[in-house]
C-alpha cells in the first residue's frame, strides 16, 4: 500500500477518501518541523502539501521513494522544480480551483479601496462621522490592470467585468486574443500609466521578484489602488508605503507577504488612516474552494497510484 503523507491542513472529507485506499499519516502543523519531516520523509511515496512545507533538494535526496507531490494551491516557489524533474517526482498543483474565491476577493477589495471604505470605518468609529469630508467614487467605468493572465487572473479578468470594470491585461506569456469581452492587452509600461486599479497574479521567480517597485510607481499616472494575492516579494513592501506616504498611489491591499506570517517591522508602517487591507494570505482560501483543491488533488493522487 502506498503511504502519503500530509503536512498542512486539507479538507476532513477527502482525507478520509485518501484513507480509504493509502496509509495516510497527517499532521496539518508538520510543516513547522522540518527536521521531523526530513526523518519522515523516506518512508513515504506522496508528499500533500500547502505553501508553508519547503520541498528543497536536501529534502529531496532523502525522499527516496517519492513519486508524486500534491500542491493544495498554485504557487510552486516552495518547491524545487528542477530537482522534482530530475528524480521524475510529478508535482501536481491545484491550477484553477481557488481562482473564483480570488477573483471575489480582488473586486470586493477593489470596491472597498475606490469607496475608501478603510477611511469611513477609522472616520466613524473615531466618532468623526466623516460623511462629506472623503472622497468616494464609484467602480463602474474604471481600468483594473491585471498582471498576470493565468487560471486566476481570466477569472478576476470576468468578474470584475462584470461590475463594471474595463479591463486591462499584461502578460509576459500571452498573446493578444480577440474575445467577446474586449479586453485591452498592453504592456506593462502602458498598463501602469491607464490603471486606476492593479491586481498582480504572477508566480515569484527572478522575473517578477520586486516587479511593482519605485520605478514602477513612478509610471502610475492615476493613482490607482494596488491588490497583491500572488506572492509577497513581487511588490517591493518598502516602495510601497513609500509610494502611499507620496500620494503616488491611493491604497492597497496585501495578502501576501515578503515574510509570512508579516513581519511587526512592515505592521508599524501601517497607520490607522491609510486606505489599506491587510489579510493573511487567505483569498483563496474558503469553505467552498478548500473542498475544490482538496478533492482535487486526492483525485489526481489516486488516478496516479493506480
Amino acid at each position: 500500500m502506498n503511504k502519503i503523507l500530509v503536512t498542512e491542513f486539507i479538507n476532513q472529507q477527502s482525507l478520509d477518501r485518501l484513507n480509504e485506499v493509502f496509509e495516510v499519516y497527517y499532521d496539518e502543523k508538520l510543516w513547522k518541523n522540518s527536521k521531523k519531516i526530513g526523518k519522515l520523509i523516506k518512508d513515504f511515496d506522496c508528499l500533500i502539501l500547502r505553501n508553508k512545507t519547503i520541498v528543497n533538494k536536501s529534502l529531496l535526496d532523502k525522499a527516496g521513494k517519492m513519486k508524486f507531490i500534491g500542491r493544495l494551491g498554485v504557487g510552486l516557489d516552495n518547491i524545487d522544480l528542477k530537482n522534482c524533474n530530475l528524480k521524475n517526482i510529478h508535482v501536481q498543483p491545484a491550477t484553477g480551483m481557488n481562482a473564483d474565491s480570488v477573483a471575489e476577493y480582488v473586486a470586493s477589495c477593489s470596491m472597498s479601496l475606490i469607496k475608501k471604505i478603510p477611511l469611513f470605518y477609522e472616520g466613524t468609529t473615531k466618532g468623526k462621522w466623516p460623511r462629506t469630508t472623503i472622497k468616494s467614487e464609484e467602480i463602474k467605468g474604471k481600468n483594473i490592470g491585471i498582471i498576470g493572465f493565468g487560471s486566476v487572473g481570466k477569472k478576476v479578468s470576468e468578474c470584475c467585468s462584470r461590475i463594471g470594470l474595463n479591463i486591462l491585461i499584461y502578460d509576459k506569456f500571452s498573446v493578444k486574443l480577440k474575445n467577446k469581452n474586449k479586453f485591452e492587452f498592453l504592456n506593462l509600461k502602458t498598463l501602469l500609466k491607464k490603471s486606476d486599479i492593479i491586481s498582480l497574479h504572477v508566480p515569484l521567480s527572478k522575473q517578477t521578484k520586486n516587479l511593482i517597485n519605485k520605478s514602477a510607481f513612478l509610471r502610475m499616472k492615476k493613482k490607482p489602488v494596488i491588490i497583491n494575492t500572488s506572492r509577497g516579494s513581487v511588490v517591493n513592501e518598502k516602495d510601497l508605503i513609500e509610494a502611499y506616504n507620496k500620494n503616488l498611489i491611493s491604497g492597497f491591499a496585501l495578502d501576501v507577504y515578503e515574510s509570512e506570517p508579516v513581519k511587526r517591522k512592515f505592521l508599524k508602517k501601517i497607520k490607522k488612516k491609510m486606505n489599506c487591507i491587510l489579510t493573511p494570505h487567505i483569498s483563496g482560501i474558503t469553505h467552498q474552494s478548500n473542498i475544490r483543491v482538496s478533492d482535487f488533488i486526492v483525485d489526481k493522487v489516486i488516478d496516479f497510484f493506480n
